[in-house]
């Protein structure tokens, strides 16, 4: 019986995922961030020497438009779903993934809480950008990243404007004047 390689124990996995990214012509850096993971920890993804995190691998089989049975077979090689007869087991697992995929999305369209945030970084790539709100935990503890938002370039700069005319009317409550968009207002008597 073969050894299994210790020093990449997920080869496999690494060749087809970085055959993906070859496939789409992307750099490390494009994937690691369209995904938000260190370069450093897609590299040794892609040598088989890390596996991915569950997120992280769904992550990188959406960002490469991964159609089922390609990722059922990346899932088994990461290890996360036991090898057996796939006849009606595997139409199971993905009718279960798809409800889960569900409820996440309705978890999230009906949560009403608001949080807020003491810190924001905003990172871009070709598709867009990405802004991280976190809250500090407390003096020594590390930022905690509550909300992520993605969005195009066009979108993000609508979402600019929106905050700048917000904020322009919170600070000049009495200027009864529209930012972009109004009429001018003549003076009476005129």
């Amino acid at each position: 019986m073969a050894e299994k390689d210790t020093a990449a124990p997920y080869s496999p996995l690494g060749k087809r995922l970085r055959s993906l990214r070859e496939e789409h012509r992307e750099s490390v850096a494009e994937v690691s961030g369209a995904v938000e993971i260190e370069e450093k920890h897609l590299t040794s993804i892609e040598a088989g020497q890390d596996r991915p995190s569950e997120d992280i691998l769904m992550l990188l089989l959406s960002h490469f438009g991964v159609g089922d049975d390609r990722a059922d077979e990346l899932w088994e090689l990461a290890g996360y779903t036991a090898k057996h007869d796939h006849s009606q087991d595997q139409e199971h697992r993905l009718d279960d993934r798809d409800d889960m995929r569900r409820s996440a999305t309705m978890m999230i369209m009906l949560d009403p809480r608001v949080m807020y945030s003491d810190s924001v970084e905003v990172v871009s790539n070709k598709q867009g950008v990405v802004v991280n709100f976190s809250q500090t935990a407390g003096p020594d503890a590390p930022h905690l990243t509550i909300s992520r938002i993605g969005m195009s370039y066009d979108q993000a700069k609508a979402v600019m404007g929106i905050l700048h005319q917000v904020l322009y009317a919170r600070d000049n409550p009495g200027n009864t004047r529209r930012l972009g968009g109004g009429t001018p207002k003549t003076p009476k008597g005129e």
